[in-house]
């Protein structure tokens, strides 16, 4: 059963047929998670076109925007044609739902 954010989103996005996996790395000792580039926890591929997600809860969703679209890497990211998504999640009577915001 998928529990965090990352999950429920690489769950939601293999379900639409990405082919996509996890890329935040886990740092021993200093108990933090390092995003690819600094913003990205999921990539995806579909055909020609490549996909990159920050997941996160509903409540975090402006933080995560800002984190990305003042990030030194987003314009080499948009520059080599990837999408880019931040995926906010919350429960709503018993069901989690999926805010997508797009930053291409």
């Amino acid at each position: 059963m998928a529990t965090s954010p990352t999950q429920r989103s690489l769950k939601k996005l293999r379900d639409e047929g990405w082919l996509a996996d996890v890329v935040e790395k886990w740092i021993p000792g200093a108990n933090i998670r390092r995003d690819l580039y600094g913003f990205i926890d999921i990539l995806c591929i579909s055909g020609s076109e490549t996909l990159a997600v920050q997941a996160t809860s509903y409540a975090h969703v402006a933080d995560r925007v800002k984190k990305i679209t003042e990030h030194e890497n987003l314009s080499m990211v948009r520059d080599a044609g990837w999408c880019i998504q931040v995926h906010g999640w919350r429960k709503v009577k018993n069901r989690w739902q999926c805010r997508v915001v797009d930053l291409s």
